[in-house]
Parts: C-alpha cells; sequence; structure tokens
C-alpha cells in the first residue's frame, strides 16, 4: 500500500510503499477514502503531548470501509464492506471509567489511532475492532467522505461539550477560538442546541467565517480586552458558559471573568499553563462557578454525532480536500501549524482498491 510516512519530529511527509497490514486476532482493515487534517494530529506530527516513535503513519479521522475481520469478531459487531468511522482512543474496555462510559479517563489506556499505532495517512489502516463504528444507513459517506471522516471528532467533540456544560436553549455561550477546526464546530454545535452564541477569536476573518455559520455576535480580542466585550454584550450579567479551545493563562482567566451567576468554564488542552482560580476571588463561591475540563467524546456521542448529520441535523464545514500527496499534505500542516486553516481540512486518499 502507499502510505505518508513521517521519519521525525517535525518533518516533512515521505510518500512509501508500505506492506499492506496483516491482520490479528480482535483486529479488522479498512480501506481508506478520506481522513481529517487537524490541530491534533499536527500536535503529535510536532512530537507534542505523549511520546511518539517514528517512523509514524499519522490521521484517526477516516471514512472508510472495512475489507478484513481477523479471527473472534463477531460478525454482528463488524464484518466486510461495512462503512466505518474511527475511535481515536484505544481503551481497554473493563475499567471503572470504560464500565462507566467515560473512556477518555480509561486507566489502561493503550494509546491513540495514528500515534501508538499506525494511523491513515494511508491507502489501508489496521486497528482494534473496538476502534471502528458503522456509519448509520442514511449518511452518504461515498459522496461526501471528507465531510463524514471529520464528524468523529471535529464534531462529536463539540458534541460533547453541550452535554458536558449543560448547555441549555437561551444560554449564553462564548466560544473562545471560535475560528480553529473545532472551534468552528462548537459555534455550529452550539447554535444547533438554541443556545446565544458569541464567537471569539483574534481573525477577523475567521470571525466573519463564525458569523456565517451561527454566531449571534462575535469578539475580536487582539486588544486584550475579551471580558470587557463580553460582559458589554450581555448588559454587564456575564455569560453562562465559556468554552476555551486557547485555554492560554489569559484565555482561562479573561474568560472566567466573564462568567455570569452560575457560570461554567470548559477547557479543551490548548496552550494550558495557569489556572484562573486564584484571579477569580470570591467569585468562584459567590457565583457558583465550574470549571471543567473535557477530552474528546464517548464511543456514543460520535455515535450519535452521526446520527445528527445522517437526517441533517448538522453537518461539518470541510473548507480544503488534499490530493494524497506529500508535498500538498506537508503545505496543509504548515498551514495548521500557523493556524491559517477555516474549518477543517480533509485528506482524499486514492488508488486504495478493495483486496
Amino acid at each position: 500500500m502507499k502510505a505518508l510516512v513521517l521519519h521525525e519530529r517535525g518533518g516533512p511527509f515521505v510518500m512509501e510503499e508500505r506492506p499492506d497490514p496483516v491482520v490479528g486476532s480482535g483486529e479488522a482493515v479498512a480501506r481508506i477514502m478520506a481522513c481529517g487534517m487537524g490541530l491534533t494530529i499536527q500536535h503529535t506530527r510536532m512530537g507534542r503531548g505523549q511520546p511518539v516513535t517514528f517512523p509514524l503513519i499519522i490521521g484517526h479521522e477516516i471514512t472508510a470501509e472495512i475489507v478484513e475481520v481477523g479471527s473472534g469478531v463477531d460478525p454482528g459487531m463488524l464484518k466486510v464492506g461495512d462503512a466505518v468511522t474511527c475511535y481515536f482512543y484505544i481503551t481497554c474496555g473493563y475499567c471503572k471509567w470504560c464500565r462507566l462510559n467515560r473512556p477518555p479517563l480509561c486507566l489502561n489506556l493503550k494509546g491513540h489511532v495514528g500515534r501508538q499505532i499506525d494511523g491513515a495517512y494511508a491507502e489501508y489502516m489496521k486497528a482494534p475492532v473496538s476502534c471502528f463504528i458503522r456509519l448509520p444507513e442514511g449518511l452518504d459517506y461515498k459522496r461526501h467522505p471528507a465531510e463524514v471522516a471529520v464528524l468523529c471528532d471535529a464534531v462529536a467533540t463539540p458534541y460533547k461539550v453541550i452535554r458536558r456544560a449543560r448547555i441549555a436553549p437561551m444560554e449564553q455561550v462564548a466560544v473562545i477560538g471560535a475560528g480553529g477546526g473545532v472551534g468552528i464546530h462548537m459555534v455550529m454545535m452550539a447554535r444547533w442546541a438554541h443556545a446565544r452564541v458569541i464567537a471569539v477569536d483574534v481573525a477577523e476573518a475567521k470571525l466573519d467565517k463564525c458569523r456565517e455559520v451561527g454566531a449571534h455576535a462575535t469578539v475580536n480580542a487582539a486588544d486584550g480586552r475579551m471580558t470587557e466585550a463580553l460582559l458589554d454584550l450581555t448588559g454587564g450579567n456575564g455569560v453562562d458558559v465559556v468554552v476555551d479551545f486557547v485555554s492560554s493563562p489569559k484565555t482561562l482567566t479573561d474568560g472566567a471573568k466573564a462568567l455570569g451567576r452560575g457560570g461554567r468554564l470548559v477547557t479543551l488542552g490548548g496552550g494550558g499553563g495557569a489556572t484562573p482560580f486564584e484571579a477569580l476571588g470570591r467569585d468562584l463561591l459567590s457565583k457558583e462557578l465550574e470549571l471543567l475540563g473535557s477530552r474528546y467524546c464517548t464511543r456514543q456521542e460520535v455515535y450519535e454525532t452521526l446520527e445528527l448529520a445522517a437526517r441533517g441535523d448538522v453537518w461539518p464545514l470541510v473548507t480544503e480536500k488534499c490530493p494524497f500527496d506529500a508535498k500538498a499534505a506537508l503545505a496543509i500542516h504548515d498551514r495548521l501549524e500557523r493556524g491559517d486553516i477555516l474549518g477543517r481540512a480533509a485528506l482524499m486518499v486514492t488508488g486504495g482498491e478493495p483486496r
């Protein structure tokens, strides 16, 4: 098979001929049609986060078809010909948190697709059967492989935030980093949840796009006065929910200060650093504020996101479709690093004929 391989941290992609994956017990092999190109896998390429071993094939947001299933797999779970997407985390399935349907907290996490095992920047990908999720029949994956590929992460992650932050109709929700690949889908999902959405970013072009996809108001935070702007937009009352995709010490602090009574702040990775507790003073107590972390999503939330897309409730924003080419893929990843991609990009994998 052909694959785009990374040989070093921050290095270029190299198109290589690799042996087709050999399926093992409890595993399956899928033929890849498209794979999302997001900041998470750019972090992997750059060696950020958990250590990875090169050479490596990255990528986990897929539209694919199963071509081989290993022994020990019930056909009712997965069979040849099934159209699938991917669950990013490789979990144990039996610890306390897996049994409570909170797999991102798995006590025996085995890794991630496209990080600890080779991923989907290739014609074929092998993974544990538990990582493959069937697509609903109403989802036209052959006509829209790029859009279907990104649902499992770019849309399912915000869908989880809707639940985790208990976003309710008529609430005021500020999304920080709203122009990013997941942030813009958070704007869309908060609007879907009937909240009043305020998009916050530092690039005017991204804010324009946020308005197009449903933001009721926007804040350009380049002047450093995000808190004041959010308070002005809410008549001094503050927002009900802040969803922070940047999560720098400043955005966490300023976002927390912009919360109203009973407000919730959700952080999703980003820059990290100091938390806003000290800056809040007594507000944390007197306003009964909540500070929450949110990581990825559950398999159930992927299933439900796919169903929402199949019935036309939500649809992802894919603005760029990249050919299966090393130079083209590198150019997209360089722009991801600079924050220049609006919405999501997707790698269109071609030539992977069924076995």
